[in-house]
């Protein structure tokens, strides 16, 4: 078999092996782990895609929900980019509306987001994100979130709010198709609760991810792995295990917008997610 030969059968069993898994997460339920968003801290639930590659998103962190899971990967495009996302089926458990804009120009990026989640056993955890990077030299970057929670019910808009915390996010490409992330995450006090540190390597049309949470404060450390295939530049598919619960998705371009959908099989029933993002 001639060297060319070899490649092309080897490509084509990654390619069959990824698609199969995807339909498999899709098609078929499988009890997992993932709690109610916000009643942990890990997984930050934020964007179809992050989803679908089971939340392994720290050093990916390169769409318009980078607020959320990396500030520093807002460096990585130019432009302005926003998203938004819905729970669209059995919003009866919870419901979950997060959104936000991003806008980077040569090294510098700015940032703002909100999440939301009604019907959950902690009230209305609502929450905006105020994020600012900065690129510093050829491969580093690093990212500051101020994160504000909003009170339940107020009579007026709240455009910071009554409790801060902040996270901080670090991104290091030693090459084009390797990167490593680090997202330090202030939940309560002036302390790190969590620490997550991220990798992504991406060789040709697929990029595989994966994070490792942990808690500074005794917890149970988190793991969390997805891999992505984009064969076209129109059309994804995605899957992954977040702590332990299935996910599975694919994307869809058309032109310079992107509709996401994302499935995850959480402890007690399923969950279904779909996202949608603009570049400009």
């Amino acid at each position: 078999m001639t060297e060319m030969g070899f490649l092309g059968h080897l490509g084509q069993k990654p390619i069959a092996c990824l698609f199969a898994a995807g339909l498999f997460l899709i098609a078929i339920p499988v009890l997992g782990r993932t709690e109610f968003p916000f009643e942990t801290a890990r997984p930050l639930y934020v964007g179809a895609r992050a989803l679908a590659m089971g939340n392994a998103f720290t050093a990916v962190a390169d769409d318009a929900t980078t607020g959320f899971w990396n500030p520093a990967g807002l460096i990585q495009w130019q432009g302005v980019k926003l998203f938004g996302l819905t729970k669209f089926h059995d919003r009866h458990y919870y419901r979950f509306d997060p959104k936000g804009v991003g806008y980077s120009w040569r090294g510098y990026s700015l940032y703002w987001g909100n999440k939301i989640a009604l019907d959950v056993p902690s009230g209305v955890p609502d929450f905006n994100y105020y994020s600012l990077a900065r690129q510093l030299g050829a491969y580093f970057a690093a990212g500051l979130s101020l994160k504000f929670k909003r009170r339940h019910p107020s009579d007026y808009y709240q455009f910071f709010g009554y409790h801060t915390s902040y996270d901080i996010g670090l991104l290091f490409k030693p090459r084009p198709k390797l990167k490593f992330g680090c997202l330090l995450q202030n939940l309560d006090g002036r302390g790190i609760q969590w620490i997550t540190l991220g990798t992504a390597y991406r060789y040709e049309s697929y990029q595989f991810s994966a994070d490792v949470a942990l808690s500074t404060e005794d917890a149970e450390p988190e793991f969390y792995f997805g891999a992505e295939w984009t064969p076209t530049s129109f059309f994804s598919v995605r899957v992954g295990s977040s702590n332990g619960a299935l996910t599975g998705g694919v994307g869809l371009r058309i032109i310079d917008v992107y509709i996401n959908y994302a499935r995850i099989y959480e402890a007690r029933f399923t969950s279904h997610f779909i996202s949608a993002e603009l570049w400009f």
